[in-house]
This record gives structure tokens, C-alpha cells and sequence, in this order.
């Protein structure tokens, strides 16, 4: 379990991976919850024109999995996602900004479930509600 806000020391470990890439920041990684968000330019859209989905995605499990790490009990080296659901009611246009919570569900010595939702910043609605389950690794 880390202490305190660790944001920076993840958006530092995110460069020149896809979090990096799609350009999100973060202002809370912590034990338990994570907050963070980015402004959808045109690398987030679909060719259709419209926010793809897998740039939500890639911001609600980010979110998670690094309030995960930041979660993990005493003698835990990570983490696995084992499902994930996304429920998507809306979505943001270029120049409009997303933005994450995260939560704990549940925190177990073996399992974690998150919540996360995604909310336009710009609009104040809701664009997805998203569940995830970890399994905490352990060494062998």
C-alpha cells in the first residue's frame, strides 16, 4: 500500500505507454481512489467522427489500475485484470474534457473490485459507469 497522492510518480511510469500516449493526467493516485482526466482531441475519435470508446476505457482502467498498485495489501507484487464491464450512456467532442473517478469496492487479500465513472466535464453528464476485478499476485 502506498502513502498519500503518488499522481506524478504515475504519469512519470506513463510515458510512452498508451495512458501516455492518449495524453491523460492525473490528479489523485492514492490508497483506494484515483481521479484524472484528459481533453479529446482527434487521436481519441473514431473514424466515424465520434469519441471512441476505447479511449474511455483507457482512462476509467488506468484509473483503477493504478489506484490498484497504489492499493495492493503487504507482500502483494501486482495485479491482473480478470473482467471488466463498461456501460456507456454518452460522450464528449473535441475541445471537451473527460474526466475519472475511481473507487474501491472491495479490497481483498486476493481480489479487488473497482468502480469508475466517466463524466463530460464540459456537459456535467455522465458518459460511462465502469466495473473492474483484480486478482492481487503474490510471489511464488
Amino acid at each position: 500500500m502506498l502513502d498519500g497522492n503518488v499522481a506524478a510518480d504515475f504519469a512519470e511510469r506513463q510515458k510512452g505507454a498508451l495512458p501516455g500516449e492518449l495524453g491523460i493526467q492525473w490528479d489523485e493516485v492514492a490508497n483506494g481512489r484515483a481521479a484524472g482526466w484528459f481533453t479529446v482531441e482527434r487521436r481519441h475519435m473514431a473514424p466515424n467522427g465520434f469519441l471512441h470508446a476505447a479511449s474511455v476505457i483507457a482512462l476509467v482502467d488506468s484509473a483503477c489500475g493504478y489506484a490498484c498498485v497504489a492499493s495492493l495489501p503487504e507482500g502483494a507484487t501486482g495485479f491482473t485484470t480478470i473482467e471488466l464491464k463498461a456501460n456507456y450512456l454518452g460522450t464528449a467532442k473535441e475541445g471537451e474534457t473527460v474526466e475519472c473517478r475511481a473507487r474501491l469496492a472491495h479490497g481483498g487479500r486476493m481480489t479487488q473490485v473497482w468502480d469508475a465513472e466517466a463524466v463530460n466535464r464540459t456537459t456535467g453528464k455522465t458518459m460511462a459507469l465502469f466495473r473492474c476485478t483484480q486478482m492481487v499476485l503474490y510471489p511464488r
